[in-house]
């Protein structure tokens, strides 16, 4: 099941289509996943819901300043990792969840993260991966220090956060948020060179008539068509272009909300 939550934008004009991001949600049950992927979406703490339900949800943020395109998948595997190419093969970048009130939790999430190494190794690709302890809000039955925590994300080399979903929308925010950051940059590395097209035209400057010495007769860029030397034009009816960047253009789409199946809100 996917959901689409639309948040309102100022302006509306064209712009640049958003960059897409997939993140997953990774963690043993209960250590709060589906709870932190509500908060972000809808600023609620949702006080009940189903372990055994996984969906996808879609999100317009703005990072830096930047359109996005979030798509959140709250996994539910059960206690260990299971049919994880489902979610491995779709991602850019992945939160892996423990709760700091849970030791089975944060074992499993040291589980995971070296699930992502393997796969990172075998792809020869590199998967931001984040850690987040959460519960926060239950330190005084916390049973994994954030020296823990820090320790565990430092073996690999992922950033380390502890939040709580009951009671902090600021820093479960920013904390996602993060997460593009670090699949944007990953997939700027890795994203091939983007086409060129015409998109305007000036007269040139009187200049004497072209011949064929320019190898004018077979220049390309990109997607242009090869042009022979007898389809040139005059020099009265030669044009500067100007050779921009393309990337497609969307309009921003209304704000929608889904509410959640299985979920209290309050």
């Amino acid at each position: 099941m996917s959901s689409v939550f639309g948040k309102p934008r100022a302006g509306s004009g064209q712009q640049s289509a958003p960059l897409e991001v997939n993140l997953a949600i990774l963690g043993r049950r209960g250590a709060g996943k589906s709870a932190l992927t509500v908060k972000f979406l809808t600023r609620r703490f949702i006080s009940e819901y189903d372990p055994n339900l996984e969906d996808t949800y879609s999100s317009e943020e703005t990072v830096d300043q930047q359109p996005v395109h979030l798509r959140v998948m709250d996994t539910a595997d059960l206690d260990t990792p299971r049919n994880c190419e489902r979610y491995l093969n779709w991602a850019h970048a992945f939160l892996v969840v423990y709760s700091v009130d849970s030791r089975q939790s944060f074992e499993a999430s040291g589980s995971y993260l070296e699930l992502l190494a393997l796969h990172a190794k075998e792809t020869q690709r590199s998967y931001p991966a984040l850690l987040l302890g959460n519960k926060l809000d239950m330190a005084q039955y916390r049973q994994v220090t954030e020296a823990e925590g820090a320790a565990l994300a430092g073996k690999f080399g992922c950033l380390f956060f502890e939040v709580s979903a009951c009671l902090d929308f600021e820093h479960v925010q920013h904390v996602f948020h993060e997460a593009v950051r670090e699949a944007r940059r990953e997939l700027e590395k890795n994203s091939p060179a983007r086409p060129l097209f015409i998109s305007e035209e000036r007269a040139l400057p009187h200049q004497a008539p072209l011949t064929a010495r320019h190898g004018l007769a077979s220049c390309t860029f990109n997607t242009l068509s090869t042009a022979s030397l007898k389809e040139m034009p005059t020099v009265a009816q030669a044009k500067l272009v100007t050779v921009k960047s393309s990337r497609a253009q969307s309009k921003r789409k209304a704000p929608t909300l889904t509410l959640l199946k299985g979920f209290k809100i309050f």
